[in-house]
């Protein structure tokens, strides 16, 4: 067995695929238009699949990744139930729908690289409620102390609010994010109570702050991020991913920036997702979260190298030959991790 910190992440989610659409024209859609475009090469993947796809590649086959979640009984879900499994998950709680497909995004991009999606809200993912998430007591029991729980969009605020309740009773590292309007619908207090580490993005930053990221720099939004969620949880850590402006990470009292990685990028899709990803391995291992946040920036730049949003190629030894082949600085804890000696 390895010397890691946690041996086990059990996570809930959405597992699901879509397709991308490259549109003719930078205007913005209209209500009534339409409009020529064609489908790209590229694979799309949901929060939960990409995370712990990443986590189960970079800790290893002696760390446990137990995703909690539920495709539909189509050919999207057997590809998808094929690719976790080949990636190495225990597949023991992810189930299929019987009435329900598998969660679909149509994501359209224009020319200048800017766009939206449309997600599917009948899929199976909408299945994922806490009594399907208690089904799971029994993996919390076994890893108790010793775990790392991750509560993520695309199913329920009470499923996830369930996973972090058993979380919270097993003495896990709980880790959460909540989509920009989940946080301004308001009641996700209790759940914030219950986090150790919230992972959100600029824009879901901007929501806890209640500032337009439009009409504030990045460091302002950051700032009164941070000092709304040390009002609801004043031990929380968290950490801020914002695009090609970088990401931060408060660790205690202390804020941390750590810059983008400049390399030539095929899609940025996920790249957040891979951050996360990394910061999870890099705590597992026992780095500290601003070690851990380099590891995942690090996992961040190599996985927008790939068009599709699980950069495959992905591993300890894949980012080592990555860091050196772009010059990319690593100091000597996560080169540690990196060579393999945590």
């Amino acid at each position: 067995m390895s010397d890691y910190r946690y041996n086990a992440m059990i996570g809930a989610g959405g597992i699901g695929t879509g397709s991308f659409f490259l549109l003719e024209g930078n205007h913005t859609l209209g209500r009534e238009e339409s409009r020529g475009g064609r489908f790209l090469d590229r694979r799309d993947y949901c929060k939960l699949h990409i995370i712990s796809h990443y986590v189960q590649a970079l800790l290893g086959a002696d760390f446990k990744t137990v995703p909690i979640g539920k495709v539909g009984a189509d050919d999207a879900g057997d590809r998808l139930f094929g690719e976790m499994s080949e990636a190495g998950l225990n597949l023991r709680y992810v189930r299929k729908s019987q009435t329900l497909p598998t969660l679909f995004s149509f994501c359209y991009i224009y020319p200048d690289g800017s766009g939206g999606n449309m997600t599917t809200t009948d899929s199976a993912c909408s299945e994922v409620d806490a009594v399907f998430i208690a089904e799971a007591e029994e993996e919390f029991n076994s890893y108790k102390g010793m775990g790392i729980a991750l509560a993520v969009p695309e199913v329920s605020l009470q499923a996830r609010a369930e996973l972090l309740r058993l979380a919270t009773e097993h003495g896990f590292l709980r880790v959460a994010s909540f989509t920009s309007e989940e946080i301004q619908a308001g009641g996700i207090n209790d759940m914030l109570a219950q986090t150790d580490l919230l992972a959100i993005n600029l824009d879901e930053a901007g929501a806890i702050a209640r500032m337009n990221p439009e009409s504030r720099t990045p460091e302002e939004i950051v700032e009164g991020c941070v000092q709304a969620v040390a009002r609801k949880n004043p031990k929380m850590q968290i950490s801020i991913t914002a695009g090609s402006k970088g990401s931060w990470c408060r660790d205690g009292n202390i804020l941390h920036h750590i810059p983008v990685h400049r390399v030539k990028a095929e899609s940025t899709a996920g790249a957040g997702d891979a951050y996360v990803s990394g910061i999870i391995a890099g705590l597992t291992a026992g780095l500290d979260l601003k070690d851990a946040a380099y590891l995942g920036s690090l996992t961040g730049a190599m996985s927008v190298t790939s068009p599709h949003t699980i950069n495959k190629e992905i591993n300890r030894k894949s980012l080592q030959a990555f860091a050196g082949d772009n010059s990319i600085p690593v100091n000597g804890a996560v080169q540690g991790f990196l060579r393999g000696r945590i």
